[in-house]
């Protein structure tokens, strides 16, 4: 235990884990709250990625060793599935915190996902985490986490630079976020201008004199009231002598303005880990259809993450149910059915095998009787 003594200093008053670090487009906000608002709230591909693989796990078929924890896992808080709401909270954050409500009878009445930026570790003298804190406004309440029973179930990702802490996807993601909101900045943009690039008036007078201050000024006031915004969109513009329109901007052909904005999305389905062809992203032959994109999801993504999250869960409720365990029976999802008709077919092909070996490769267990 004296090996550890060092981590005990190390935890945050209350950790940013999603870092992306500074983009090309300006600083990744520091609070995880503002990573939020702008990379899952704000951005339409980040929020369909992370939406397809949390209401994937929330909807997969379950399995338990007792039908009350199969209840207890399955239920909702607030309209929202708690697999769903912990899945989501993995991927964005990194971490997730079940709280284990009790009953009179100290049975395990419900479980409840905590907001994962509200909870703090707090670690031992050995650095083991000896409690939560979870802090809400000016009011902190303390969640034991050792013992049997324990208040709160953390489950997290892997963080190789922090002992008590997950990462989460977002800040792997921030660049590209940053680019692909941008995009949609300028896209706006453009079209609150008639879909036209800026340029500059340029003075090019005969005698080589420049503008007075009172000439600059009501030029640029004229041309703010006058043709500016998309209700000015087609207006002829009068020049006086002297007066050039000069176009500056690149058009969107020359910048590869589209290209850039889709390999910014794809890189979030990255990120993510959700093929690109599911979120209805253009140029993506890496599977060679839907069918085959949604089993990989299910594969890479969705049943690692579901094996992950039941795990952790069955092993912090064993203080209830000392055989607990929590898993997802693959013969019940659609988007496998094609992996089961093939192995059923190669082990019906398979004259060598005896009926009991044939039964154990599809998971049915020898005959008895």
């Amino acid at each position: 235990m004296k090996l550890f003594g060092w981590m005990a200093g190390r935890v945050e008053a209350r950790p940013a884990l999603s870092r992306g670090g500074a983009t090309a487009l300006g600083a990744w906000p520091p609070s995880y709250e503002a990573q939020v608002r702008s990379g899952y709230a704000g951005n339409a591909i980040a929020q369909r990625a992370v939406r397809l693989v949390a209401d994937a796990v929330g909807a997969a078929p379950v399995e338990a060793s007792e039908p009350a924890l199969l209840a207890l896992v399955q239920a909702r808080s607030g309209g929202v599935g708690l697999l769903e709401s912990v899945a989501a909270q993995l991927q964005l954050h990194g971490n997730a915190f079940v709280q284990v409500l009790r009953s009179p009878s100290d049975d395990a009445a419900a479980l409840y996902p905590l907001r994962p930026e509200r909870v703090t570790v707090e670690p031992d003298a050995g650095g083991w985490p000896a409690a939560y804190r979870y802090a809400v406004g000016g009011r902190v309440q303390r969640l034991g986490a050792d013992g049997p029973r324990p208040d709160v179930i953390h489950l997290k990702s892997f963080h190789p630079l922090d002992d008590h802490y997950g990462l989460g996807c977002l800040g792997a993601a921030a660049n590209a976020i940053a680019v692909h909101n941008a995009a949609g900045v300028w896209n706006k943009a453009l079209l609150d201008n008639a879909a036209r690039p800026s340029g500059a008036l340029v003075y090019e007078p005969g005698d080589g004199s420049a503008l007075s201050p009172e000439q600059f000024a009501r030029l640029r006031a004229e041309m703010e009231q006058g043709f500016a915004g998309a209700a000015q969109a087609g207006r002829p513009m009068l020049l006086e002598g002297g007066l050039r329109w000069q176009p500056l901007s690149l058009t969107p052909a020359e910048m590869d303005f589209a290209g850039l904005k889709a390999a910014a999305a794809r890189e979030i389905a990255l990120a993510f880990g959700v093929p690109p062809m599911l979120l209805g992203l253009p140029g993506d032959a890496t599977y060679a259809n839907y069918r085959e994109a949604n089993r990989a999801l299910w594969r890479l993504t969705v049943l690692p993450m579901a094996g992950a999250v039941l795990d952790g869960l069955a092993h912090g409720l064993r203080g209830w149910w000392p055989d607990a365990w929590l898993r997802v029976d693959p013969d019940r999802v659609p988007a496998l059915s094609e992996d089961r008709e093939r192995l059923w077919a190669q082990v019906t092909a398979a004259d060598f095998l005896t009926r009991d070996e044939k039964r154990v490769m599809v998971g049915f267990g020898e005959e008895h009787g």
